[in-house]
């Protein structure tokens, strides 16, 4: 029975090492898929150090020149344009092996700065521009942050405009679903060649027997109470009763309702508060 007890442990123990085994394997197969996908391709401007395992005299550090090229000791020069990080130590490893000046060479390449890779922000942010990607996962709020924000006059969803997997796309983040639920998987990673818009932000109108009739910009759930407030109030001549609204649908068709307190306005809703008949 002890021999049985024992014979049964020794399969156990078999079957949760092959387990654990195909859990690492997995799990390694996907780090590597996900790291090949956002895999930067080294261009001109790029900055990166390159370490021969057991050869000190050879780590130095390059900037890639205007044609993708980089001058490296006992080698001169080589074109690593276009090459992804492996691919670029396997061509240098190759190359110090041809060469018979490392008879097995183990080649590192690290990525110091992005300089090849840009983006353009343009529209309401502070410093609008082309901007460089410093990491493959740069965040569309992190290369905002990087052109001073959004102004006060901007709106807080932005459009992206670039190119996945050979095809056009257009993106619009809201930012601040990001910072409210926390999901910072709708925070899109940008690419070379993105186009950040920020728009300008909704406005809504409102004049008649108010105490300051103009352009209000519209905030997120702004209220027709909260935009009386903001208006400071009807004044003693106007009335609440009868109050318009104004609202411009898709097609350019005026619509012309009568709201409540708690309505929430639309962009471009033209608010009037008429005069009081007694």
């Amino acid at each position: 029975m002890n021999d049985w007890r024992m014979g049964m442990q020794i399969v156990f123990l078999r079957f949760l090492a092959g387990l654990t085994l195909l859990l690492m394997v997995g799990t390694s197969a996907v780090a590597q898929t996900a790291a090949n996908k956002s895999e930067h391709l080294l261009g001109p401007g790029d900055v990166i150090r390159i370490t021969v395992y057991q050869n000190p005299d050879l780590t130095s550090e390059a900037r890639l020149s205007e044609n993708g090229s980089i001058t490296f000791p006992l080698l001169g020069s080589i074109e690593l344009d276009g090459l992804g990080l492996n691919a670029a130590e396997q061509k240098i490893a190759r190359m110090l092996r041809e060469g018979k000046f490392v008879i097995k060479p183990q080649v590192a390449v690290q990525l110091l700065e992005i300089r090849s890779a840009q983006i353009s922000i343009i529209g309401q942010v502070g410093k609008p521009g082309r901007y460089p990607i410093d990491t493959t996962n740069s965040k569309v709020s992190e290369m905002i942050a990087s052109a001073g924000g959004i102004a006060a006059t901007g709106d807080d969803v932005v459009t992206l405009v670039g190119t996945r997997n050979g095809k056009p796309v257009k993106i619009d983040i809201d930012l601040p679903a990001i910072y409210e639920t926390g999901e910072s998987q709708l925070d899109v990673r940008v690419a070379n060649g993105d186009i950040i818009y920020v728009h300008k932000a909704p406005n809504f109108y409102i004049y008649g027997e108010v105490q300051r009739p103009g352009v209000y910009q519209l905030e997120r759930g702004t209220t027709l109470l909260k935009a009386l407030a903001q208006s400071g109030g009807v004044t003693t001549r106007g009335t609440e009763r009868g109050m318009k609204l104004h609202r411009r649908d898709e097609t350019g068709a005026v619509t012309v309702l009568e709201p409540k307190m708690n309505d929430v306005l639309e962009a471009e809703d033209i608010i009037y508060i008429r005069e009081s008949l007694f």
